[in-house]
Formats: structure tokens, sequence, C-alpha cells
């Protein structure tokens, strides 16, 4: 090759490096994780049908008596009249879902019972989730004898499924109420916190900004806390949107075996399923398909929302 060719590849050479260094000298900085993700969420047909779903669940929860058009314990007369052995007055003029058994607007009270099923779901999910991370951070930072003990326990709580296991703890109580199935449904997901985020910090232990961490003589407690674990809680807290699904499903299950808040006043799907569902099936089968379908379609947005954020964070998880 001639001293001219050499010069001339040489030039092109540079002059492709000048153009990498003005284009990295005029970006701004590069995408973030959770601007990546939500991007692809946003992309994510499946996402956006259940984030859908989960919109409108919340929005009827939180704006449950500015929807619902009546009172959902005041019985009315022109239901009541018509209320016999054999007869449940389906839908009317003011009533478009008819009556439940006791005479009051069935409408309100599906609207109603989304309320209860959201304050159902979060509290049971929070609480399994803050014990999980407090159970599974333990495992991961000290590691030894203290995760063989936490995580035999978990092993142990994981080996029954997890309805028996809910059914078990509810009928420990003295009296079945609202809050025996919360804490019931809340223990139930404490082990699958706990060994995601055990494995995510143990994955953590040996990573290369934790060793330099080490090596600089951080304290442990600070590694913890400020690398380890908020490096681990991604995988978790998408986890949580799928449990909350299971803690729907839990808890409308036990309402529904009877297990759940004895009060018939109180409007929730599981216990409508229940009582009135599966007592006068014969007679409307629409007092079971309505909060059936309900549980179903709640769940279902959850869990799609779920799976996509987990294809959206994890790159192992992307289609």
């Amino acid at each position: 090759m001639s001293e001219r060719s050499i010069g001339l590849l040489g030039d092109r050479k540079k002059a492709r490096l000048d153009e990498l260094a003005q284009a990295s000298a005029s970006d701004r900085g590069g995408i973030s994780l959770a601007r990546d993700a939500l991007r692809r969420l946003r992309r994510n047909p499946v996402a956006v049908v259940g984030a859908v779903i989960v919109g409108l669940f919340v929005l009827v929860a939180l704006f449950a008596p500015l929807i619902a058009p009546h009172d959902p314990v005041q019985r009315f007369d022109e239901l009541t009249k018509g209320l016999t052995v054999d007869t449940i007055p389906g839908a009317s003029s003011g009533f478009p879902f008819g009556s439940d058994p006791l005479g009051r607007d069935f409408l309100s009270r599906m609207i109603y019972g989304a309320r209860q099923t959201l304050f159902v779901g979060v509290l049971a999910t929070l609480i399994g989730l803050a014990l999980g991370v407090l159970i599974g951070a333990i495992a991961g930072a000290f590691g030894g004898w203290v995760d063989v003990v936490l995580m035999r326990l978990t092993d142990v709580m994981l080996a029954l499924p997890s309805l028996l296991l809910a059914i078990t703890l509810v009928a420990m109580a003295s009296r079945s109420s609202q809050w025996t199935v919360i804490f019931a449904v809340a223990i139930v997901s404490v082990p699958i916190f706990a060994r995601l985020l055990r494995g995510s910090m143990l994955a953590q232990r040996e990573s290369d900004h934790v060793l330099a961490a080490r090596a600089l003589g951080v304290k442990e407690r600070n590694i913890v806390l400020r690398h380890m674990l908020p490096n681990s809680l991604t995988a978790v807290i998408v986890q949580a949107t799928l449990t909350f699904a299971v803690a729907i499903l839990d808890a409308a299950a036990l309402s529904f075996l009877g297990l759940g808040d004895p009060d018939i006043n109180r409007a929730e799907w599981g216990l409508m399923l229940g009582v009135d569902g599966q007592r006068y099936f014969e007679v409307r089968p629409e007092l079971a398909y309505y909060p059936a379908l309900a549980i179903i379609v709640v769940a279902l947005g959850f869990t799609l929302l779920g799976e996509a954020m987990r294809e959206a964070i994890d790159p192992k998880n992307r289609r």
C-alpha cells in the first residue's frame, strides 16, 4: 500500500473519529432504564390493555360515591315489593342491574365492591411486600446461618398451596373479619417477595460496584442500604403488580367460602358471589355472573400489566 493510500485511510479514520466526538459532545445523555421501560410499555398492546383495565378499576373505586346511583345499603320499596321466594327483580327504570335478594340496588353494590376490593388488595399486597422485603433484605445482606433459617421458613410456607394456607390462617382466628382476610392474604405473599429480593441481593453482593465500595472501606450497612437494596427492588416492585391480582382472587375465594367479612351490608365482590350468587343462582344467575366477571377482568388487567412490566424492565424476558 502506498504512502498516499495510507494517508487517505488515516484522514478517513480521523474524520470518522471527529464525527463520533462531535455526536458525543452534542448528546445530552442516554435513555435511562425507566424511560426505556416506559417507551416499551407504550408500544406493547398487552400493557396498554392492562393499564386501561387497571385505570378504570381504580377510577371506579376512588369515585364510587359519585358514580353509584344509589346508596348500596338502602332498601327500595319498588324493589322489595317484587321480592318473593322464587323471584328477584331484574333490570328496571333507575336500576339497570336490578335488585339483590334484600331489595338493594345491585349496580351500586357492584360499584362500591370495586372500592372494597381495591382496599383489600392494596393493603394485603403492601403488608406482604413490607414483610417480604424485610426478610429478603436480612437474608441477602447477612447470608450464612441467618439466610439458611429464614429461607427454610419461607420454603415451608411455599410448600403449601397459597389458598390452603390462607384458609388455615383465617380459620385460626377467633372471629373472621375483613382484617383477618387482609392479613391472611398478606402472609401468603411474604415468601414470594422474600425469595425474590434475597436472590437479587445475592447477585448484587458480587457485583463490581459493591466490591468497589467494600474496597474503599464503605460500611456494610451503607453498602446494603445504598447499593444492594435499591438495585434489587425493581423486580420486587414488578412482582407486586402480579401479586395484587393473586390477592384479589384469594380474598374473593375466602369471602366465597364464608371466611371473609360477615357484614352483609358491606359490598364486596367475593361476598356477593358466595352469599347471593350461589344461594340464588337458579332464581337470578346474574347475581353470580356480574361479580365473577368483575373479579376475572380486574385480575386479568393486573396480570397483563405486570407481565408487560417484567418484559420491559428485564432484558432477558423481552420478546
